[in-house]
């Protein structure tokens, strides 16, 4: 190279060079873009959900062995994933139809025997596999969850609006709440001896009362925040996206969970602020990149996990019996719940996807137990690549069998094709 330039004009060049964020930071933005460009052609070209694309980008730079991810999640990745979630929940939580519980107490009896059914489901299987009690225990927890995330996007993408898409997004939200609370608690109690009954549920209770405590503090600033703000003014979505930044990491560092923060900060929002309350329009760009980015991450670290044919057939075990146990947990407590049969299969399978809360409580369990974390992302991490991508699918296929979808299930790439040919 210094036969082309000379000596002189390199040495001045050298003297102006200066470092720039590095190469990492490049390749995320590629990275990104990459994501972006692909969620659009997927939903033009196929009519399928954008987070599909999302993932699948994840899922190529992971097998393609991409280091900008540490696993178990820490530092900044790891704040990325929490803030990513605890903004989907935050909404979600904003969105809980508690009046509707007084109304129709059947939806709690279908969230907790669709999750109770789903945990003893997963345990069993793989306890018949011959899998470890102390690792079968966290995966049948992490299986609980049904990504609100995902079901979210899905939303989102379909323009869906009607009783088997609030159901599902309701009980997702529930879920959620179980294996957060139980997964934390559970992995500071996993490299412990056998306890007894209340020294088990003081973890839990610990997880709770801290996330209960930010999350108050969470609705508290943003209602004194709305009193002399507008919700549709930029300055509040600012003030909202860093609330629930702060919460977030406020909520880690005191030991509680920080998606179960911004849930209960969502929850008590919807409470105290007695007028309607909307997501800010303002924020939709900014949750989309963090929610992007958040989808990008889960799927390059999922798709760095060991594969093998024993572990592709729990895999495969746990998933089915997963499936059956959410549809039939929902469709057992149907009755009285104001749904037709048909509504309960689609809300059941609307509760597929897993995703980002599934990892995090799997990171949380690596991190407790490197031992026994390493067995019990063996199955996870599998489990979540393949049922963010075709649990988004068949959430899709759910609401649109439903009839709740405002737009019809055609690719607008088709349709062009279709409209030029009359």
């Amino acid at each position: 190279m210094s036969s082309f330039f000379p000596s002189d004009l390199l040495g001045f060049w050298a003297d102006w060079v200066r470092p720039s964020a590095g190469l990492p930071t490049v390749l995320w933005a590629l990275l990104l873009a990459a994501a972006a460009a692909a969620g659009h052609l997927v939903q033009r070209y196929v009519g399928m959900p954008k987070v599909i694309g999302y993932s699948i980008v994840g899922t190529v730079v992971g097998l393609a062995g991409f280091e900008g991810v540490i696993w178990p999640l820490q530092g900044t990745s790891l704040f990325l994933v929490e803030l990513g979630v605890a903004i989907v929940l935050f909404e979600a939580g904003g969105r809980l139809p508690l009046r509707w519980f007084r109304h129709n107490p059947m939806i709690l009896v279908q969230s907790l025997l669709e999750a109770s059914l789903t945990y003893f489901g997963v345990f069993w299987i793989l306890h018949w596999l011959d899998v470890p009690d102390p690792v079968a225990n966290p995966i049948a927890l992490i299986s609980i969850v049904a990504s609100p995330a995902v079901l979210m996007r899905v939303i989102i993408d379909t323009r869906a609006s009607g009783p088997v898409t609030e159901r599902a997004m309701t009980l997702a939200t529930l879920n959620t709440f179980y294996a957060l609370a139980l997964g934390y608690a559970q992995a500071g109690l996993i490299e412990h001896a056998p306890l007894g009954l209340i020294q088990k549920l003081q973890p839990v209770l610990v997880v709770l009362g801290m996330s209960f405590v930010v999350g108050a503090l969470m609705a508290l600033s943003l209602r004194s925040a709305l009193r002399v703000m507008s919700p549709t003014s930029e300055n509040t979505s600012i003030l909202l996206l860093a609330i629930i930044a702060a919460g977030a990491a406020l909520a880690a560092h005191f030991g509680g969970s920080a998606p179960l923060a911004a849930l209960i900060g969502g929850v008590l929002l919807k409470a105290l602020n007695p007028k309607p309350w909307t997501w800010p329009r303002q924020l939709g760009t900014a949750a989309t990149l963090i929610t992007m980015m958040m989808f990008v991450l889960v799927s390059i670290v999922a798709a760095q996990a060991d594969w093998s044919l024993p572990v592709a057939s729990m895999v495969l075990a746990m998933i089915g019996v997963r499936g059956f146990a959410k549809i039939a947990g929902v469709a057992i407590a149907n009755p009285g719940s104001g749904a037709s049969w048909k509504q309960a299969f689609w809300v059941g399978c609307a509760m597929s996807p897993l995703s980002s809360i599934a990892l995090l409580i799997a990171s949380a369990f690596v991190t407790a137990s490197p031992l026994l974390g390493a067995m019990i992302t063996q199955v996870t991490l599998p489990a979540i690549l393949l049922m963010e991508v075709l649990g988004a699918v068949i959430a899709t296929i759910a609401i649109h069998g439903a009839g709740e979808s405002s737009t019809p299930w055609f690719p607008e790439a088709f349709r062009a094709v279709e409209d030029t040919q009359r």
